[in-house]
């Protein structure tokens, strides 16, 4: 899921990719919802309440606000840097990196939650900051390693998607076109993952509380360990191209020989 990017990448990868990540998104929106009354997947509604703010003079809310959009685009930008700059040998860990940041700040958020929170202002407006550059983290991964393809962690754009996808499939000839009918399977697996994650987060809250963030981050943790034998063992990976290359060569060899003997009988 992680190791190829852009035109390496199979349907089968983003679906697996933007279907994990998209149920851990509408698990932590639905979980931010109900704990902090406010949206971190995504900041749309906190530009709308940015210039609400603004056009009242509440310079300390609006100021909360933009540092909270900030770190949404920081996360972004974190992610990419990282992508950009990890390649060759290091290439998977620089796509490993940005969610393994983002397992870390939803375990603090958690074991905040669990142990020190006082449900004070300070410690709310902090939180939803930390989930924010979470959430940018991962929405900047999946966008980056899979050319904008694969967007988990807010579904205006894909709603808009589908919609264009839908009114093109009335007509026959692209119903029969396989890289929309491709698109449209990756759209509504991230569609329903992100409704299911929320769906499930919201039914289990009631129970575990604040182990919503431990689950998250397992599911995260999928992600990284799919094929995570690709680093952690480079070693049988070579022996195993040494041994079928030189087994080709035999079999090569094999053959000549046959067919050298069938030219002298």
């Amino acid at each position: 899921m992680l190791k190829n990017k852009h035109d390496k990448r199979s349907i089968s990868d983003n679906i697996k990719l933007g279907s994990l990540t998209a149920f851990s998104a509408g698990m932590v929106n639905v979980t931010s919802v109900v704990i902090f009354f406010s949206f971190t997947s995504n900041v749309t509604g906190h530009y709308a309440i940015l210039a609400h703010e603004l056009s009242k003079g509440n310079w300390y809310q609006a100021a909360i606000v933009l540092a909270w959009i900030f770190l949404f685009f920081f996360g972004n930008f974190i992610s990419n840097i990282l992508i950009i700059n990890m390649q060759g040998s290091r290439k998977y860990l620089g796509h490993a990196l940005p969610l393994i940041l983002e397992i870390i700040c939803l375990l603090m958020v958690g074991t905040y939650l669990e142990y020190q929170y006082a449900e004070t202002l300070q410690e709310t407006e902090a939180l939803v900051a930390l989930m924010l550059f979470a959430m940018g983290l991962q929405n900047g991964l999946t966008a980056s390693i899979s050319n904008s393809a694969v967007k988990t962690t807010h579904l205006t754009g894909l709603t808009t998607d589908l919609g264009i996808l839908f009114s093109l499939f009335t007509k026959k000839i692209h119903r029969e076109d396989k890289e929309l009918t491709n698109k449209a399977q990756l759209l509504l697996a991230i569609l329903f993952s992100y409704l299911i994650g929320g769906i499930f987060a919201g039914l289990v809250f009631l129970e575990i509380q604040n182990t919503v963030f431990y689950i998250v981050s397992a599911v995260l943790g999928i992600i990284l360990i799919y094929d995570y034998h690709a680093i952690r063992f480079p070693g049988v990976l070579i022996v195993e191209h040494l041994y079928l290359r030189r087994r080709s060569k035999k079999v090569e060899g094999v053959q000549e020989n046959i067919d050298d003997r069938r030219k002298s009988a």
